[in-house]
């Protein structure tokens, strides 16, 4: 796999970490790519 370009998914992934902000995310991966993101939880910085 090269290392220089993001895929589609990581673009993705990535762009969903971005608009979280604040939380908890576990990310499951299938050879080598993100497949699929649970949001665990949420907090907010007082």
């Amino acid at each position: 796999m090269d290392q220089t370009n993001i895929t589609m998914k990581e673009r993705k992934l990535l762009n969903l970490i971005r608009e979280i902000g604040f939380g908890e995310v576990k990310v499951f991966i299938a050879d080598g790519q993100p497949v699929r993101v649970e949001e665990i939880k949420k907090s907010v910085k007082l």
